[in-house]
């Protein structure tokens, strides 16, 4: 598989990926749950440090970095895959996903975390349980 991307390994990247359509899988909890579960399953088999995610109905953000060794675009491709077989829907994703490399980690956290806020799903970032920002997951800290 041929790396679309310029070589960004060992940097913090922003990902988003979105469902095919728009349409709100992840409205359903068990989606939802799914969704987030394969974050930490995969991440097993091709390693990277989860710093932040959130899982919203028709799309997911995370702030991870992958080691130098790996590649985000089969990192993707295998979440995505897993997920779509997990949840039993298809076909779930867009083909494609965004991926930028922030300017500044803590203001791109804090958009991560408060786009439950924004979309009206809750009023404080922590009360949105597919979210790192609830504290029910582990994530990687980010360090400078």
């Amino acid at each position: 598989m041929l790396e679309r991307r310029p070589i960004q390994n060992g940097e913090t990247m922003f990902l988003t990926t979105v469902t095919r359509n728009r349409q709100k899988f992840f409205a359903d909890n068990a989606a939802a749950r799914i969704a987030v579960e394969a974050l930490y399953t995969i991440q097993h088999f091709y390693p990277f440090f989860l710093h932040g995610f959130v899982i919203m109905p028709d799309h997911c953000h995370f702030l991870i970095r992958i080691p130098e060794y790996g590649s985000v675009s089969k990192m993707m491709g295998v979440y995505k895959r897993a997920v779509s077989f997990n949840v039993g829907r298809g076909p779930l994703w867009q083909s494609r996903f965004d991926c930028r490399m922030p300017d500044n980690i803590y203001a791109t956290l804090d958009y991560i975390h408060g786009n439950p806020v924004t979309a009206g799903l809750c009023e404080i970032p922590e009360a949105y349980p597919w979210s790192s920002a609830s504290g029910k997951w582990d994530i990687h800290p980010y360090e400078m």
